[in-house]
C-alpha cells in the first residue's frame, strides 16, 4: 500500500505542471462562474433564487462529465507510449498498487477542484434568506465525489488499453456518455429495461442524490463501478507482462 501512495503523490503534483490539468480546472471555473451569474442573474429577474445549491451542482456535474476523461487519459497510456510502463513492471510494484495509485492521484486532484468550486454555493448562501439548505447540498457533492471516483477509475481502465492519451481521453468521453445516456433507451418495465435504468449514470445521481437523499443502492452502483474498473485495469496491466 505503500506504493501505492508514493504513486499518488507523484501523480498528484504531476497535475500542478500538466497544461492539460491547468487547461481544465480553468475552462471549469470560467464556465462554471459565468452559468452561475447567468443563471443567478435570471432568477434574479424572475424571482427568489431557490434555497438549494443544485443550480450550481447540475451545471458542475455536465463539465465534470465533459472535462474529466482528460484528467484520466495520460495515466497509463503516457507510460506506455513513452516505454516508462516496461520499467514499471519490473520495478517492486504490485499492478494494483500501480492501478490504485494513479486512480488517487487522479481523485485527490478532482478532490480539489471540488473544494474549490464551493465558493459558488457560500456565494448562492449569503444571498438567499435564510441560505441554502447545507444537508442537500453536503449529499449532492457526496453524490459528485462517488461519480467522480466512478468516472476517474473508468478512465484509468480505457487508459490501461491505449499507448496514445488523446485516443484515450477520446475512448473514456465516450464510455462516460454511453453511461449517462443509457437510462433513456429503457422503454417501458421489465427484467432488461431495470437492468439498463440501473446502469444509467445520470439516473444514480438526480434521482436521488442531487435531491439530497442518501439511497444505498446509489452508493453500492458507484462504488463497484470504481473498484471493478480498477480491479479490471490491474488485470490488463498484468497482462502487459507477458507480451
Amino acid at each position: 500500500m505503500r506504493n501505492a501512495w508514493t504513486i499518488a503523490r507523484r501523480e498528484f503534483r504531476h497535475y500542478f505542471v500538466s497544461p492539460i490539468a491547468y487547461a481544465v480546472a480553468i475552462f471549469l471555473f470560467v464556465v462554471l462562474g459565468i452559468l452561475f451569474y447567468i443563471s443567478v442573474s435570471f432568477l434574479l429577474t424572475t424571482g427568489e433564487i431557490p434555497p438549494d445549491g443544485r443550480i450550481v451542482m447540475g451545471n458542475m456535474v455536465f463539465l465534470l462529465i465533459w472535462t474529466t476523461p482528460f484528467l484520466t487519459m495520460r495515466l497509463i497510456a503516457e507510460e506506455a507510449g513513452s516505454g516508462t510502463m516496461e520499467l514499471l513492471l519490473t520495478a517492486p510494484i504490485r499492478d494494483w498498487e500501480l492501478v490504485l495509485g494513479k486512480w488517487l492521484g487522479a481523485f485527490g486532484f478532482v478532490g480539489l477542484l471540488l473544494a474549490v468550486s464551493w465558493v459558488y454555493p457560500i456565494l448562492l448562501h449569503r444571498m438567499t434568506t435564510p441560505g441554502i439548505d447545507q444537508g442537500v447540498l453536503l449529499v449532492a457533492y457526496f453524490g459528485v465525489l462517488l461519480m467522480m471516483g466512478a468516472i476517474l477509475a473508468i478512465g484509468v481502465l480505457v487508459s490501461a488499453f491505449f499507448r496514445n492519451s488523446l485516443a484515450a481521453g477520446f475512448a473514456t468521453l465516450a464510455v462516460i456518455l454511453v453511461l449517462w445516456v443509457i437510462g433513456s433507451l429503457a422503454s417501458g418495465y421489465g427484467g432488461v429495461n431495470e437492468i439498463v435504468r440501473y446502469l444509467s449514470f445520470s439516473d444514480h445521481f438526480f434521482d436521488n442524490l442531487y435531491q439530497g437523499v442518501v439511497d444505498l443502492s446509489d452508493i453500492v452502483y458507484y462504488v463497484s463501478l470504481t473498484v471493478l474498473a480498477l480491479f479490471t485495469a490491474s488485470q490488463v496491466v498484468e497482462s502487459r507482462r507477458w507480451r
